[in-house]
């Protein structure tokens, strides 16, 4: 692949990822507003506190979806003279914007679990409830098969957090259906407030999950060992490339920034050792569409060095 061939490949594959990003978030603010209004019905139907936070979820899905709506449209603005860099990390701020929205939520719902466990009530009209449940379900399941798919083409922060909450969210639906089965066969009242408790604390595990995941971008962690060792295989299968060195790896969103060291024979023209690090780039971005890579070259004495695949850290 050309140079220029792999500007139009990787603009192609950019275009693509900014389209399915902004189709995940429509997307996302179309079931949220669904997924409100059939549980705003079925909660004064059934007067379920289950039911009840299983709404409020669902009003925090809508409200972190727009969030991230307005995340993607900005993180997928190109870099500017003020943001060289682009504006990926828009993603990761939402990311801990939505957090902060779900441990709130959490935490109310505990404390309305807390009162129906001491003063528990009967729930009306339960096979409803079930009804709107299993709609939830198979609108959510939908949704986030979509979300899985865009998320492996673009790897989004934005997207992958906010396909956690819906992921929470059909287990959450799923215990609002067994407390009101338990209510309709048993006549066991404590179930609701009991799973209730259980919503809260998945909320706060997906909570503290994206936390982890937006820090990792704000803090320019490290890409995983595994693309790192794939990084270091491409560099060094490249002919006229010794060695590898002072590699780092960062990501910002969509992008991907890479900078490294590679050792060439020290007696080659500056043309060929320029041909040889623009390939590396080539290759680099070939495989990572988002990347953006800045590839040193070091002169090495190939009658003074060991010809060796190097090491890269």
């Amino acid at each position: 692949m050309t140079e220029e061939q792999d500007k139009v490949f990787t603009q192609d594959t950019n275009e693509e990822h900014s389209r399915l990003m902004r189709s995940a978030t429509y997307a996302a603010v179309g079931v949220a507003l669904t997924l409100i209004g059939i549980k705003l019905f079925a909660y004064f139907a059934t007067n379920s506190v289950a039911m009840l936070s299983t709404l409020v979820d669902s009003l925090l899905d809508l409200v972190a979806s727009g969030i991230n709506l307005f995340a993607v449209r900005q993180a997928l603005v190109p870099a500017d003279r003020d943001h060289r860099f682009g504006h990926g990390k828009a993603e990761a701020l939402a990311g801990l914007f939505q957090s902060a929205i779900i441990t709130g939520s959490a935490v109310f719902l505990l404390f309305q679990a807390g009162e129906r466990l001491l003063n528990p009530k009967p729930i009306q009209a339960e096979t409803m409830g079930i009804i709107v449940m299993v709609i939830s379900i198979l609108l959510t399941l939908g949704l986030v098969s979509y979300q899985r798919y865009v998320i492996r083409k673009t790897r989004s922060v934005a997207i992958s957090a906010d396909s956690l909450h819906y992921l929470g969210d059909l287990l959450i639906n799923g215990s609002v259906i067994l407390a009101l089965v338990l209510e309709m066969v048993f006549l066991w009242h404590y179930a609701d407030g009991l799973f209730a408790i259980l919503i809260a604390g998945i909320l706060l595990y997906s909570a503290i999950a994206i936390i982890r995941t937006s820090f990792a971008d704000l803090m320019d962690e490290e890409l995983n060992d595994e693309e790192r060792e794939n990084i270091k295989t491409i560099v060094l299968s490249q002919p006229g490339v010794l060695g590898l060195h002072d590699l780092r790896t960062r990501r910002s969103g969509q992008q991907v920034f890479m900078q490294m060291h590679i050792d060439m024979d020290g007696s080659i023209s500056l043309h060929d050792a320029h041909l040889i690090a623009d390939t590396v780039e080539v290759r680099l971005m070939a495989e990572y569409p988002e990347a953006e890579a800045i590839v040193h070259q070091d002169p090495v004495d190939v009658d003074a060095e060991t010809k060796t695949g190097g090491n890269a850290d």
